[in-house]
C-alpha cells in the first residue's frame, strides 16, 4: 500500500449468505473487533440487496454500505433489476460489478459492465470493478493482456476525472473460493501492470489516485504479506467477510503503517 497516495479500502462480500436479520449482530461484532482508529483505512461491506436496508439503517461512520450488483439502466420495465438511484437512496457508496461469477453465471459482457460503471458513477457510487484471468489463460501465458483489455473496456468513454474514482479489484478466477492465493509477488506484478496501464492512459496523477485491491481468498493469514506490496491498496474479500473475528484482523493489517 502506498496511503501517501490513496486510501486503503477492505471491502467485504458476503455473496449470497446471511440473511437480513443477522446484519445488525455481525455489525456489532465487528465493530468491537476492529482497530479503535482505522487511520486512512476504508471498510465496507458489500450485503445482497435484501440486507441493504438493514446495513443503511445502522448508519455505522465506520462501516460503509456496499451492493453486489446494479442495473446498467436507469428504470423501466427491468424485473428484478435495481438501479443506480435506488442504490443511492439506501445510502450505497460503494457497488461491486463485473464480478467472474456475474459474468460467468449471468452472462455479463464487457459492455455491460462499462454502462454499469457509467451508471453508479452518475449518481455519485464508487464503482468496485473486478477483473480477472482463468487458470488456463494465467498458465497460457495472457494474464497482463487479458486483464489490460478488461479495465480498458470497463472504462471505455470515462475521462480522467471518473476513472479517478473507481476503484479496481484484481481476482484471479481460479482463486476465487477456491481457498488458492496468488503469491504476493503474482498478485503485486498484475497490480503494478494495472496502474501502469492506468499511468499510459489517463496520466501518472491519475494512476496514483486509483486504488487497486487484491481478492481472491484474502485471508487473516496471508492478508499482510499482501498488503505489504507497493500496489496493492486493499482487499475484496469474501468467505472471510462472514468472520467478524477474521475480517476484522484484515482490517487491522490494512491500518498498519
Amino acid at each position: 500500500m502506498n496511503k501517501k497516495y490513496r486510501r486503503c479500502i477492505i471491502a467485504g462480500n458476503w455473496k449470497m449468505n446471511r440473511t437480513p436479520s443477522q446484519v445488525r449482530g455481525f455489525v456489532e461484532e465487528l465493530r468491537g473487533a476492529m482497530p479503535a482508529s482505522l487511520r486512512g483505512c476504508s471498510v465496507v461491506l458489500c450485503v445482497p440487496a435484501t440486507h441493504l436496508h438493514a446495513l443503511s439503517s445502522l448508519r455505522s461512520r465506520r462501516i460503509a454500505v456496499g451492493a453486489q450488483n446494479v442495473s446498467e439502466f436507469e428504470s423501466g420495465a427491468h424485473t428484478g433489476e435495481i438501479s443506480a438511484e435506488m442504490l443511492r437512496d439506501l445510502d450505497v457508496r460503494y457497488c461491486i460489478v463485473g464480478h467472474s461469477e456475474r459474468r460467468q453465471d449471468n452472462h455479463e459482457t464487457d459492455k455491460m459492465v462499462s454502462a454499469k460503471v457509467c451508471a453508479l458513477l452518475d449518481k455519485g457510487i464508487t464503482p468496485i470493478i473486478c477483473v480477472g484471468e482463468t487458470l488456463e489463460q494465467r498458465e497460457r501465458e495472457l494474464t497482463l493482456e487479458h486483464i489490460a483489455y478488461q479495465v480498458k473496456a470497463a472504462l471505455s468513454g470515462l475521462n480522467a476525472e471518473q476513472v479517478r474514482r473507481c476503484v479496481i479489484a484484481y481476482e484471479p478466477v481460479w482463486a476465487i473460493g477456491t481457498g488458492r492465493t496468488a503469491t504476493a509477488g503474482q498478485a503485486e506484478e498484475v497490480c503494478y501492470a494495472i496502474r501502469e496501464m492506468l499511468r499510459t492512459r489517463y496520466g501518472a496523477l491519475i494512476s496514483r489516485k486509483v486504488s487497486i485491491l487484491y481478492g481472491g481468498s484474502m485471508n487473516g493469514d496471508n492478508c499482510a504479506e499482501l498488503l505489504a506490496q507497493p500496489d496493492i491498496d486493499g482487499g475484496l474479500i469474501g468467505g472471510a467477510s462472514l468472520r467478524s473475528g477474521e475480517f476484522a484482523k484484515i482490517v487491522a493489517a490494512g491500518c498498519a503503517e
